[in-house]
């Protein structure tokens, strides 16, 4: 079986890309030295939503598809399957405003 994944980066970006091991794959995104060059700044990842195809070439076109959406679009996709990365994107948005906050008060 051949998967189309997304994963949450911790600094909130998402990432899509497939794999026919969908363990392996998460392990090595937050593993030392393997995994994608986007997330190896941006760990921990965890993946938030995934499809599964028969051929290796389906799997890449969706990934190919999957990317061509916007950010909006992706969320939307995975608020489908489950309500666990609105707290995450919430999260996120806090902490932002956060690190912004304080940048100013100390400049």
């Amino acid at each position: 079986m051949n998967y189309t994944y997304i994963m949450s980066c911790a600094d909130g970006t998402l990432y899509t890309g497939w794999t026919n091991s969908l363990e392996k794959r998460l392990a090595a995104h937050n593993s030392d030295r393997s995994g994608a060059k986007y997330t190896r700044s941006r760990r921990p990842v965890e993946l938030v939503y995934y499809e599964g195809f028969q051929t290796k070439e389906e799997a890449m076109r969706r990934e190919y598809a999957i990317k061509q959406l916007s950010r909006q679009e992706k969320l939307t996709m995975i608020r489908s399957l489950s309500g666990s990365i609105y707290t995450k994107e919430e999260q996120y948005e806090t902490s932002r405003i956060c690190i912004q906050s304080c940048r100013r008060k100390k400049g």
